[in-house]
């Protein structure tokens, strides 16, 4: 939908605010209407053709954007992704469309480092357990959900880029031995860089912080999961994909994984997922990245991204620069 006639940008990111000057605001002083499509649900291509048709750009989350949509929405020139991972975008089918393609990077490492350590502690003294026991009216100390200790652990590390390092830092004040595997080759301080095999054999502590890609999707699967020592714990907060949802159930009931703490899921949200119904997994909505001042500056990020494309302007946060001068040609749409 537009306003008498004003160019359209669709906005998909669930926690937009309309009435936020720095965001709403410079959208529309810009002459350009605001079209809500929150993602709340999986959603397929056609669904998205169905409002992104006429738009000029988007600020999304996590929906498809795959050739199909590209070519069924012609006159769009910017996607700007709240956030860092851009896998549900197919970027070759972008480029050849002409629609720039930006990301929020910086802006929240921070904010899921904190997150991780949150779902790490929690499995590791079992928090989630240990509240539903004592909301039944149970006082069991020292029973059935008695904890661990996350001092004195080894825990590896999937992955060493920004978060993967933030991580480490925070490790380092617990005392604990790390490991990290990644196919960069850089050094870590506080980490021995080991390959992915001996990181899940010695760890009792498994935490991933890899993007999704043709590379690592199902990264850890049976075979990974086999190697890991009985009691072990894996946590997640980087794509659900880089797991073998499957295998990791079947980990879980088996004893093999003592616990999961889980932010992101092969299918968000998980509904009718057997990870539900599991007492011994930490869950939480894909929200590792998001806090109140994390979100703002994403926002405002994308939002200058897309006014900058559409004013032929280079954007911050751009993947396929390529396409700048593309995008730039068809601003007025």
């Amino acid at each position: 939908m537009s306003d008498g006639g004003a160019p359209t940008v669709v906005v998909t990111y669930p926690g937009f605010d309309d009435g936020d000057e720095r965001t709403a605001g410079a959208l529309r002083a810009a002459g350009l209407a605001i079209r809500f499509e929150p993602r709340v649900n999986e959603r397929t291509p056609a669904e998205v053709i169905g409002f992104m048709h006429s738009a000029v750009a988007g600020i999304i989350s996590t929906d498809p954007f795959d050739r199909e949509v590209f070519a069924a929405c012609p006159r769009l020139r910017a996607l700007a992704r709240v956030g860092v991972g851009f896998d549900a975008i197919d970027l070759e089918a972008a480029t050849a469309a002409g629609v720039a393609v930006m990301i929020t990077p910086g802006l929240n490492s921070e904010t899921v480092a904190d997150h991780t350590l949150a779902l790490m502690l929690a499995c590791v003294r079992r928090i989630v357990e240990n509240d539903a026991s004592v909301r039944r009216g149970e006082w069991d100390r020292g029973g059935r959900h008695l904890g661990t200790a996350l001092s004195g652990a080894t825990v590896g590390l999937v992955g060493l880029g920004t978060i993967g390092r933030a991580v480490s830092r925070r490790l380092a004040g617990f005392g604990v031995r790390q490991l990290g595997y990644d196919v960069v080759d850089s050094e870590v301080e506080h980490v021995t860089r080991v390959d992915l095999g001996e990181l899940m054999r010695e760890s009792d502590i498994v935490s991933l912080h890899v993007p999704l890609g043709a590379g690592t999707h199902e990264l850890i699967g049976e075979p990974e999961l086999a190697l890991l020592q009985s009691g072990a714990i894996l946590v997640n907060a980087a794509r659900g994909r880089l797991v073998h949802e499957g295998a990791l159930v079947r980990a879980l009931r088996d004893g093999r994984l003592a616990a999961a703490g889980l932010d992101v899921f092969a299918h968000e949200p998980p509904r009718d997922s057997p990870l539900l119904t599991l007492p011994n997994v930490v869950l939480s909505p894909h929200i590792g990245g998001i806090g109140a001042g994390a979100q703002q500056a994403m926002l405002e990020m994308a939002v200058s991204a897309v006014l900058a494309v559409l004013a032929g302007t280079e954007p911050g946060g751009l993947v396929n620069p390529q396409v700048l001068t593309h995008a730039a040609s068809g601003a007025g749409g």
